[in-house]
């Protein structure tokens, strides 16, 4: 969410016998077959090609209320917890392409894992009832706490994850976060998100997208168009990439031309993020 204050033949056969020597060598050192220290061994789903929204694809973005899943859009974004792998099934029997929301970047109380957070990793409060920031630079604590999330995310079946509070160096965290830790955090968890097939979206953080285009496959944007930053997101749609953008507080008629005409796929929600929608594709 935006805070509220704001503002990835042939050969001889010598060399086959060696060869298959060096394999059968490797096969039987210690340590062979087994997972990386901190990885979730046999969680990753196989490599297949990831997902790829174009520019102006139509969504839903729903994470409140009763799961609407008549709602004509090729794509939907739902909460990760909450929802479970019989509610990604049906939308995918009904076409769609579902996105795991997550939060990355703060803690919240309210999920199930919540006490598996140590408190020297929580900082100040993000805006929203039972959230505070997580100090980003502790990767050694945070990347076995968010593989796990998102290996539930892959479990379920959805095709891509949104990580959500991905700019928290732009905010009061109670951490003196940097620009640097930031994108190091970013690629991390777009690394985690790729390695289990999943597509992965930057949300927000403006400022490092140049830098971070190539490491995504799409960008979730809360209120460029209230805040004039629209065409910061280009990039995205320039590389062919979707950019899923929401306003809470602009009527539609005020943006939906220009997100148009920029590329966006664009939404007027409210804050409850609950089924209703206003869609730019339908005006």
């Amino acid at each position: 969410m935006r805070d509220r204050t704001a503002a990835q033949v042939s050969g001889v056969r010598g060399v086959l016998a060696a060869l298959a020597l060096t394999a059968m060598a490797a096969a039987c050192s210690p340590g062979a077959g087994k997972a990386p220290a901190g990885k979730a061994a046999g969680s990753a789903r196989p490599s297949q090609a990831r997902w790829q929204p174009a520019p102006g694809t139509d969504w839903q973005w729903q994470l409140s209320g009763k799961l609407d899943t008549s709602v004509d859009a090729p794509v939907y974004d739902i909460d990760g917890f909450d929802r479970t792998a019989a509610q990604v099934a049906e939308l995918h029997r009904k076409g769609r392409k579902v996105i795991c929301y997550l939060s990355t970047g703060a803690w919240e109380d309210f999920r199930p894992d919540a006490a598996r957070f140590p408190t020297a990793v929580l900082g100040k409060g993000n805006g929203w009832k039972g959230e505070r920031w997580l100090d980003i630079r502790r990767t050694e604590v945070l990347e076995p706490l968010m593989e796990t999330r998102i290996a539930m995310c892959a479990k379920k079946g959805f095709d891509a994850v949104e990580p959500d509070n991905m700019d928290g160096y732009r905010n009061e965290s109670g951490f003196p976060l940097t620009a640097a830790d930031q994108l190091r955090y970013n690629r991390l968890i777009a690394r985690l998100v790729h390695r289990h097939g999943m597509s992965v979206g930057l949300k927000n953080d403006l400022p490092q997208i140049p830098e971070l285009v190539g490491d995504f496959d799409f960008a979730v944007n809360e209120q460029c168009a209230q805040y004039e930053e629209c065409e910061e997101l280009t990039p995205f749609v320039k590389a062919g990439k979707a950019v899923f953008h929401v306003e809470y507080e602009l009527p539609a008629a005020e943006f939906c031309a220009q997100s148009r005409k920029l590329g966006l796929s664009s939404l007027r929600k409210e804050y409850e993020l609950d089924a209703g929608r206003e869609s730019c594709a339908e005006g």
